[in-house]
């Protein structure tokens, strides 16, 4: 129903290997470490270290590693991507003690890691064994933020997704992420993460967090809880069994003779776990390379006119007319954060094909721009559409790097079509430029994206600082897995309060949409803004919203309610006025929770044993070997550990390796 190979009609002459421009390098195992330590470390210079060097840097790369081994320590800075050739991620395997890793971009607790965006890690294995932190978590370090995807990995101990320095009181700020289709053996700490998405992945554990940690179609995710209760350590995790529909991200392999292939990831309906195995694989004979110095708008769309896959190298294209996929299942993938930059009022990106998958890009916009369109458009195809269009890992941002050259869009991203799946994009109105400073209604944006599609569902959607609402939903039957927003700075009450603005607003005609894992964040910077709410929707639809919750972060003003009139106020706290301050609202129906299975072999509190053990244990306590008692409450969160067995629901964890 959804192979691609049956649909995409293309000619086909494009040279197989292709020529690959200066801002791809490929190594394989023949290579020397030294000659890879010495290409990484280089880009590295240009994108990477601290404080926040090469935030909004020019310079675009991509280190692609054939099948082998590699010991190697490859840090990862701005517009900077690390993939595996394979056809499975334990094809490419890094063997240091670092291994591929993201420290933070500041050192001082704030911001830490707040802005350390644009990168990623795919497709290899990590045999990391570095202790980053305090935690006792021994692995892989990935201390970033938006913008920072980790897909398709295999992480043969712990994974850390914040940086702590001794000396500090507390860990570097972080406001993440997303966690796809990845094994993590040991246990992921997520630390100072604000909020985070793991989807269809599997972990031994998983520690911590801060607001808004959400799980989808993930093995041994914690189970939900909304809010904070320090009677039990329970965390704020929302955790959903399956997810609905999904296709992975495209990537890209070699063969042992030394051609490219384009590997899509077929669609996939109520997956849990990982997803290595269906895809469609295209020679590169049908993928068009294209290459940031020689290319244009319009060379580019003619050969997406020809029905050609194309894969932008890693660079940045400005655009004199949006780029336009009008080809069913046809696929545009970026390399190295491969940035459109709008130079027209028209956009970046049109879609207007059916299956259509883009991703991997970074959509922004050239100084002295204004756009009237928005950024990325994502319109119904003609006639029928049996195939989902996927976008994956596509991030918008309106502003920046240079104060003096302001940009101004209406909105960045309008899916018209259905059956569309967002999965991980961030939306940023830049709050800041290259010097630092912070914008005061420069480069301005009204809304950070508008849903018309019936059933389109997001995983990791975030959008911050447009002028008006930051979401507009007004598709039927939509889903949300992990939403992250974040007001203006420096709005005011007869601008934003008064006009009763959202961070996420569901249409009043809309009769069917759920939400797991909605915050709205606001730091009132200039003003003493008051909010009705930070979410608005029917009345109707609020028991669909599984743990929404709203932040004071900063500043001054109040959002009042968290969803419509529910839900107590965000506000500065008097007795911590220097903290942030939560706010859920935890009395929403189950309608939109996880099914709890029944019927198990003890109740809760019941004298059990430890799992393995002859130790006895009772409810609410820990066992030996750190694990929560088999009996205990399901949100029990105190002990080292996670529960081993759960005979309140009758399952013993295991690892698939």
């Amino acid at each position: 129903m959804w192979s691609l190979l049956a649909v995409l009609q293309i000619v086909s002459g494009e040279p197989n290997p292709p020529i690959w421009p200066s801002s791809v390098q490929v190594f394989g195992p023949e290579d020397a470490a030294a000659t890879i330590q010495a290409a990484v470390n280089a880009a590295y210079a240009l994108n990477g270290g601290q404080p926040d060097i090469g935030q909004f840097s020019p310079h675009r790369f991509v280190f692609m590693f054939k099948p082998g081994s590699y010991n190697v320590e490859v840090p990862v800075g701005y517009y900077t991507q690390i993939l595996g050739l394979g056809t499975h991620p334990s094809e490419v395997i890094f063997t240091s003690s670092k291994g591929v890793y993201s420290q933070e971009s500041n050192f001082a607790v704030n911001p830490g890691a707040l802005n350390t965006f644009w990168r990623s890690a795919e497709n290899f294995q990590t045999d990391a064994t570095y202790a980053w932190n305090t935690n006792g978590n021994k692995g892989m370090l990935w201390a970033a933020s938006q913008a920072a995807a980790l897909r398709r990995l295999i992480v043969s101990n712990d994974l850390d997704l914040y940086e702590f320095h001794k000396g500090d009181l507390v860990a570097g700020f972080s406001s993440g992420g997303f966690l796809g289709n990845s094994l993590v053996k040991g246990s992921v700490s997520s630390g100072s993460q604000q909020q985070y998405l793991a989807r269809n992945s599997q972990v031994g554990a998983w520690k911590d967090g801060v607001w808004n940690e959400v799980f989808v179609g993930t093995i041994n995710a914690p189970p939900s809880h909304c809010g904070m209760d320090a009677e039990t350590c329970a965390k704020p995790f929302v955790t959903v069994d399956t997810a609905p529909i999904v296709a992975e991200k495209p990537f890209i392999s070699i063969s042992p003779t030394g051609t490219y292939q384009l590997n899509v990831p077929k669609p996939v309906q109520n997956l849990q776990g990982l997803d290595y195995q269906d895809v469609d694989q295209v020679g590169f004979e049908q993928v068009y390379v294209a290459d940031p110095a020689k290319d244009t708008a319009q060379s580019i769309n003619a050969k997406l006119a020809q029905g050609l896959h194309v894969v932008l190298s890693p660079g940045i294209y400005d655009l004199t007319e949006p780029l336009v996929m009008a080809t069913n299942n046809q696929v545009l993938l970026g390399l190295g954060l491969a940035t459109l930059r709008a130079k027209n009022s028209q956009g970046a990106l049109q879609v207007k094909s059916c299956g259509a998958r883009v991703a991997g890009l970074l959509v922004a916009m050239a100084g002295g721009t204004t756009a009237t369109s928005p950024l990325l458009l994502w319109e119904k195809s003609q006639g029928s559409c049996s195939s989902p269009g996927i976008m994956s890992d596509i991030y918008l941002r309106v502003g920046g790097p240079i104060a003096e050259s302001p940009v101004k869009a209406e909105v960045m991203l309008q899916v018209d079509a259905d059956n569309v799946v967002i999965d991980n994009s961030w939306l940023w109105r830049a709050d800041h430029v290259e010097s630092g400073q912070l914008v005061q209604w420069q480069n301005p944006c009204q809304v950070g994206a508008i849903i018309n599609g019936n059933n389109v569902v997001a995983y990791g959607f975030k959008a911050e600082h447009a002028l008006t609402d930051q979401v507009q939903w007004n598709g039927q039957g939509g889903r949300t897995f992990m939403f992250q927003a974040e007001m203006p700075y420096e709005v005011t009450q007869a601008t934003f309060g008064d006009k009763g603005y959202a961070g996420y607003r569901v249409s009043n005609t809309v009769t069917s949409h759920e939400a797991h894992g909605v915050g709205v964040y606001h730091y009132f910077r200039d003003a003493a803004v008051t909010v009705q709410s930070a979410i608005v929707a029917p009345a109707a639809l609020e028991p669909y919203f599984a743990s929404p919750l709203s932040v004071f972060l900063n500043g001054k003003g109040v959002v009042l309610h968290v969803i419509n009139d529910k839900g107590p106020a965000s506000m500065i706290d008097p007795k911590a006025p220097k903290s942030a301050v939560p706010r859920w609202f935890c009395n929403s129906s189950s309608a939109a929770a996880v099914d709890v299975q029944s019927g198990g072999i003890c109740k809760l509190g019941d004298s059990v044993f430890c799992p393995g053990s002859t130790v006895q244990c009772r409810g609410n306590t820990c066992c030996p070997d750190g694990s929560a008692c088999p009996s205990a409450a399901e949100d029990y969160n105190c002990c080292t550990h996670g529960k081993k067995q759960d005979c309140l629901k009758p399952f013993e964890v295991t690892l698939v390796v």
